[in-house]
C-alpha cells in the first residue's frame, strides 16, 4: 500500500467532482496505513446494457486509482437492483428489466471490465447475494430506517410528485436497497457519477443506522458523448465502445471538440492536463497533435501501441487525401525554384500568373498535402511527391530543380 498519504488523496482527487468527506477520506488513510488493512472500495453497475462504452471508463479508472494505491476493490453488479430500476435522472418508471436480460449483460460485463481494472486484485459480487435473502420483516425494517420526506428531497421524485406523474413504490425501495449493498459489504468509500449522489449519501445513513462507519462518497463526472452536449450513451449514438475496432475508435475520438478534449485528457488518462492545455495556448503543441496523442493514448489502452501508430498514420493520410482524386496522374516537373507561385504557374499550370497565384492563397484557395497555404514565399522540397489543389483543379506533383 503506498504509505504516503498526499500521494494518495492526489491520485483520488484527480478529476472527481465531490468527496464527501475529505476529512473522513484522510482518517480512513491513515488507520489503513497504519494497521496495514486496505480499505474496501465499492462501486456498484446495474447490468442494464451489455456494452461498456469510455463514459463507463470513468468510474472504472477511479477504481483502478484505488487498486494501484493498494485498496480491496469491489466491482459489484447489481443483478437485483438492476431488476427494480434505477430512477436517476428519469422522468418517469424505468421498465424492468428479466432475469435472463441481467443475467446475459452481467457476463458481458465481467468480460470487459479486465480491460481496465486488475483483474486479479479485483473481488465482483453480485447484490443477489445479501437482497436476495431479505424477508419481509428485514425489508420492512430496511424502510424503516430512512423516511420518506427524505426521499421525496430527490430531485427526481419531487418533480415527479409536484408533476403528479407516477412513482412506484419499488423506486422508493432502491436507494435502500443500494444504501443496505454498502452495509453488507462494510464499504469505507463508495464510488459513483455525479448524478448518483443521492444514492451514495442514503447509502451514508444506512450505515450509521446498522451501527456502521459512514463510508466516504466519491462522486465522478458524466462524461460527455462525441456531440459534446449530452452524456455518453449508446441510445444517443455519441460514444465509443470499449470494444470497438481500433480505426473507429481512434476516427470517433478525432471527431470531438477542442475543448472537450481536455476533459477526455482529465478523466480517461494520466496525462498532465494543465501543461497540454499550456503548450496548446502558447502554440508549441497543435490542438490537431494534441487530439492525435489522445486519440493513440486510449487506442492504446484497448488495443496496442502498434494499432495506434497505424490508425494515426492511415487517419493522417485519409485527412491529407480528403477530397483529392484518386485518379490524378503523377506529373514530373523541372522548374528553376520551387517557390509555391512558380510550382502553380510554371511547374503544375494550374494558374495563369503569379498575380492570381497570389490571390487565390490569400483567398485560402490553395491546398498542398490537405492542408492551406496562407505564405505566398512557401517553399517546396524537390525530389519529394506533392498533392496539390486549387479550388476544383487538382495536381499531383513530383518535382525535380533545374
Amino acid at each position: 500500500m503506498e504509505k504516503n498519504i498526499d500521494k494518495q488523496v492526489e491520485l483520488i482527487s484527480r478529476g472527481t467532482v465531490e468527496i464527501i468527506r475529505l476529512d473522513e477520506l484522510k482518517k480512513k488513510l491513515e488507520r489503513a496505513i497504519k494497521e496495514n488493512k486496505p480499505l474496501i472500495i465499492k462501486a456498484g453497475f446495474d447490468p442494464t446494457a451489455p456494452d461498456i462504452h469510455l463514459g463507463h471508463t470513468v468510474l472504472l479508472r477511479k477504481m483502478r486509482h484505488f487498486q494501484d494505491l493498494g485498496h480491496k476493490v469491489v466491482f459489484l453488479i447489481g443483478d437485483h437492483t438492476a431488476m427494480i430500476g434505477d430512477p436517476s435522472g428519469v422522468s418517469k418508471t424505468r421498465p424492468q428489466l428479466t432475469e435472463k436480460e441481467v443475467e446475459d449483460n452481467a457476463k458481458t460485463y465481467e468480460r470487459q471490465i479486465s480491460r481496465v481494472l486488475d483483474a486479479k486484485k479485483l473481488e465482483i459480487r453480485f447484490n443477489s447475494e445479501w437482497l436476495g435473502k431479505l424477508d419481509i420483516i428485514m425489508i420492512g425494517q430496511l424502510m424503516g430506517r430512512y423516511s420518506v420526506q427524505r426521499l421525496l428531497e430527490r430531485d427526481d421524485f419531487s418533480n415527479r410528485y409536484k408533476q403528479q406523474k407516477n412513482i412506484t413504490m419499488l423506486e422508493f425501495l432502491y436507494p435502500l436497497m443500494q444504501g443496505y449493498d454498502s452495509v453488507a459489504l462494510k464499504a469505507d468509500v463508495e464510488l459513483g457519477g455525479n448524478d448518483q449522489k443521492f444514492n451514495l449519501l442514503v447509502g451514508r445513513d444506512i450505515q450509521g443506522a446498522y451501527g456502521q462507519e459512514a463510508q466516504v462518497v466519491i462522486t465522478m463526472p458524466l462524461l460527455e458523448g462525441l456531440d459534446g452536449v449530452q452524456k455518453m450513451s449508446k441510445s444517443l449514438g455519441n460514444y465509443v465502445g470499449i470494444n470497438e475496432n481500433a480505426k473507429d475508435m481512434f476516427g470517433k475520438l478525432m471527431s470531438v471538440s477542442d475543448e472537450l478534449m481536455y476533459k477526455y485528457y482529465e478523466l480517461l488518462t494520466d496525462e498532465n492536463v494543465a501543461k497540454i492545455r499550456s503548450d496548446v495556448a502558447t502554440g508549441s503543441l497543435h490542438p490537431k497533435a494534441a487530439k492525435v496523442n489522445l486519440a493513440k493514448i486510449i487506442v492504446t489502452q484497448y488495443h496496442s501501441k502498434a494499432e495506434a501508430d497505424k490508425q494515426s498514420e492511415e487517419f493522417d493520410r485519409a485527412f491529407k487525401d480528403k477530397g483529392f482524386p484518386q485518379d490524378i496522374p503523377l506529373q514530373e516537373i523541372t522548374i528553376g525554384n520551387t517557390n509555391i507561385l512558380t510550382v502553380l504557374v510554371e511547374g503544375t499550370k494550374l494558374l495563369a500568373s503569379r498575380g492570381e497565384a497570389k490571390r487565390k492563397i490569400q483567398e485560402g484557395a490553395v491546398e498542398v498535402d490537405g492542408a492551406k497555404v496562407n505564405d505566398i514565399n512557401l517553399e517546396l522540397a524537390a525530389g519529394k511527391e506533392y498533392k496539390i489543389r486549387v479550388g476544383k483543379k487538382f495536381a499531383r506533383t513530383l518535382i525535380k530543380k533545374s
